[in-house]
């Protein structure tokens, strides 16, 4: 069954308890840096996103992301109706080569402002992470710490079943969410879309749940 109880979606780490705008305690660049900022513990550098513009003014040619306003202002509105907030956060508090992350408890999502000065990235990124808090919707509500697919595996393009699964090697039990994650990544519309339908209330209605997720959503008192 394609239900697993998730404390982070895209990252695995160990959140450590720590004062309010100290340093992680293993330092920057860490997955206690990314959990500490997840915990909203490590606050400095760390803005809320209300619009394209709060990301797109922090770099040159701002111009360059108005291709992007409906989808991403569309997400981003989609995501605040259901309680989802949006960060743009320095580097340091993400390990070496992470973009962003969504955190199934707090369910905020967070973006890595050194790779955000590429709206093609930005885009990527903002999809991806958005269709884990869908995932963390199609799993009966936004308020509990489970992520559910929303789509039949064999559904998803081979492309990106391979990247997945090449990506996500180490951590073979993400595969099944990241690799629908990466194809929402960059398919526009895709997570626009399934965020509206959670927002609507209507995800179930949108996207029909796979049998056994179903069958757990009614068990569990969703349906």
């Amino acid at each position: 069954m394609r239900i697993r109880n998730a404390v982070i979606a895209g990252a695995m780490m160990a959140l450590s308890a720590v004062a309010v705008n100290a340093k992680p305690e293993k330092g920057y660049f860490t997955f206690d840096a990314m959990g500490c900022m997840l915990l909203q513990e490590c606050t400095e550098g760390v803005t809320e996103v209300h619009s394209l513009l709060d990301v797109s003014s922090q770099y040159e040619d701002p111009e360059r992301y108005t291709f992007a306003t409906l989808e991403f202002n569309n997400m981003l509105n989609a995501l605040h109706q259901v309680g989802v907030k949006v960060y743009l956060a320095d580097e340091k508090y993400f390990p070496v080569g992470h973009r962003g992350v969504y955190h199934t408890v707090s369910n905020n999502f967070y973006l890595n402002r050194a790779f955000m000065g590429r709206p093609s990235t930005l885009m990527a990124v903002m999809r991806h992470e958005g269709w884990h808090a869908a995932q963390d919707c199609m799993a009966g509500t936004i308020n509990n710490s489970m992520i559910a697919i929303i789509h039949d595996e064999e559904k998803v393009p081979q492309i990106w079943q391979d990247i997945a699964t090449k990506t996500y090697e180490a951590m073979p039990n993400a595969i099944p969410w990241e690799k629908e994650a990466f194809w929402a990544g960059k398919t526009a519309n895709m997570t626009m879309e399934a965020l509206q339908a959670c927002a609507r209330g209507k995800m179930w209605e949108t996207y029909s749940p796979t049998p056994l997720t179903d069958k757990w959503l009614r068990q569990n008192g969703y349906k």
